[in-house]
């Protein structure tokens, strides 16, 4: 037995009858547009992969810089906050 039940002969038989139906010619530029098909599908694959890559490497990179500035913007506010708290020192012993 050969492929789901189907023998060698009733394959060989079946080929036969496509061949007369298509004729060779016929079978011959379905299988080259078929493998062209099948090529730039595969390197539409490949291009995608490659730009999702690239997109992901770039948003890793911004969110390096989004954390560098969420971590100057923390530093810059921890030094209002001090220079706030300097300010009301003055002033209440300016009012004392």
């Amino acid at each position: 037995m050969g492929i789901g039940g189907i023998g060698i002969w009733q394959l060989l038989i079946i080929l036969l009858i496509v061949v007369m139906l298509f004729g060779t010619k016929k079978l011959r530029n379905i299988g080259s547009d078929l493998g062209r098909n099948l090529k730039g599908f595969k390197s539409a694959m490949k291009d995608n992969e490659s730009n999702q890559d690239s997109s992901n490497e770039a948003s890793e990179s911004s969110e390096e810089s989004t954390e560098s500035s969420e971590e100057s913007s923390e530093e810059s506010s921890e030094e209002t906050s001090e220079e706030t708290a300097g300010k009301k020192e003055k002033e209440e012993s300016n009012t004392d």
